[in-house]
């Protein structure tokens, strides 16, 4: 099941203007020897992807777990499944890298399995065709639970009352860890408790070590929570270090009433955002041999006078170019935006022979919706040193941007949910020559392998 650690996340609403046109998709080439039914082809498809979210308690509007309930909706589904706006994983198809961990998307053999079930008036087919529905977690568990059982380590914000409405508030608490030794991070995942989803623009996390009489001294960012994340899970092999008796910063930014199809417009009393860290077992930091970081990376190209401005009705471009004077992998990437951003990309040009790679695409960007694009260790990028990542964002302050507010309104850089702000957050192995030459040298003789065996 592909998306089964998304029940822990905020739905985007869906519309309910189901007399919108739909996109034709080639019919599968069987289609009309053998008709599509919900019971013997569709069925199965909802149940792994949409159910998840769509059911009693779930954070969709309305429950799919069986065809009366789906039914009604058929041709809304067509339409969001047919244009690839559900389920809602913004990562652009046939651009730069595909294999990814935890994506949601669904292949276009399904995609054109349920158009074409439509199409052909959503029939049910065979009544005596019993599908079961999936068993899945209750949508305040933590989201790698099944993969990895409970966290190591929970760390739970102080409360706060949230109003129904009002400005942006900041909320920045201490948690002890009492962690008696230095672990290596398996996974982490900041979870709004309950109704908070709605309410919780972003959560992130730092870790500050004890450097004596009762001082702390900040070791880097930790993790990074925004509406809609899953979470983070660090590739084999590395370290991304929580340091005995640590402990963890919150820097919390929550907009009251909610934000956009989210919103829940009532008051959220002991509002808490927390923390799960699954560790590997002691002594794995001397199987690790490199460290990972996660850190913002800001894009200032495209700023006026060192200032983002979107003009009313407008459009804005930023990007930003970094390197490194040593080769690192690239694990994840995650663009970061508000209401206005609506466009991200992520390249890597190789100035020695003049190269751009296209890593990262998303091209329907949705504030409700962030997502730590993973990618698998066989194909995330290996940087050699000197070579420069290249971020881009884009911003539509029109109308026709269904998540704006207000176009009329002259939109700046800035940290409340009515600004916007241009950085991506990407999480670094860091490298030396002879690992990275590894690296390479294992990546070809798989690949090697794998031509050999495809003939």
């Amino acid at each position: 099941m592909k998306i089964v650690q998304a029940w822990s996340m905020h739905v985007r609403l869906l519309s309910t203007l189901v007399g919108t046109a739909v996109i034709a998709f080639a019919m599968p080439v069987n289609a009309q020897e053998d008709p599509i039914t919900y019971n013997s082809h569709v069925g199965k498809i909802i149940n792994d992807n949409c159910v998840v979210c769509h059911r009693e308690g779930g954070i969709g509007p309305m429950q799919f777990t069986n065809y009366e309930q789906v039914r009604p909706w058929a041709p809304l589904i067509q339409m969001r499944v047919a244009n690839k706006e559900m389920p809602p994983y913004a990562y652009d198809h046939g651009v730069g890298l595909q294999d990814l961990e935890g994506d949601w998307r669904l292949e276009q053999e399904e995609i054109d399995t349920i158009v074409a079930w439509v199409d052909q008036g959503a029939p049910l087919g065979d009544a005596d065709i019993t599908l079961e529905t999936p068993n899945f977690p209750d949508p305040d568990d933590w989201t790698f639970s099944e993969q990895f059982g409970q966290p190591s380590l929970i760390v739970a914000s102080t409360p706060m009352d949230i109003p129904a409405s009002g400005n942006d508030l900041w909320h920045s608490p201490f948690n002890a860890t009492n962690l008696p030794t230095d672990r290596c991070i398996k996974a982490m995942q900041v979870k709004p408790r309950g109704d908070a989803r709605a309410v919780v623009h972003h959560a992130n996390t730092y870790a500050e070590a004890p450097i004596g009489n009762g001082e702390f001294e900040e070791r880097g960012q930790l993790n990074e929570y925004a509406m809609g994340k899953w979470g983070e899970i660090i590739p084999d092999g590395v370290c991304r270090t929580l340091e005995a008796e640590s402990r963890i910063r919150w820097t919390i930014h929550m907009f009251p009433g909610g934000v956009g199809a989210t919103a829940e417009g009532e008051m959220i009393k002991d509002n808490v955002v927390e923390l799960g860290i699954w560790f590997h077992p002691e002594g794995y930091e001397k199987e690790a041999q490199y460290k990972q970081d996660l850190k913002a990376y800001q894009m200032r190209e495209g700023y006026e006078n060192g200032t983002l401005i979107i003009p009313p009705n407008g459009y804005a471009m930023t990007q930003g170019f970094h390197s490194f004077d040593h080769p690192v992998r690239i694990d994840s990437f995650q663009p970061h935006g508000h209401l206005r951003m609506n466009a991200a990309s992520f390249e890597i040009f190789y100035p020695e022979t003049g190269r751009t790679e296209q890593i990262s695409q998303i091209s329907n960007w949705s504030a409700t919706w962030h997502h730590s694009h993973i990618y698998n260790q066989d194909v995330a990028p290996l940087v050699p040193a000197g070579a420069v990542l290249v971020i881009k964002q884009w911003y539509d302050n029109t109308a026709s941007n269904p998540n704006n507010p207000d176009p009329d309104q002259w939109v700046v850089g800035g940290s409340r949910t009515g600004d916007e702000m241009s950085h991506a957050w990407i999480a670094v192995t860091h490298l030396d020559d002879e690992g990275f030459e590894k690296l390479v040298a294992e990546r070809k003789a798989k690949e090697a392998r794998s031509m050999a065996g495809s003939r």
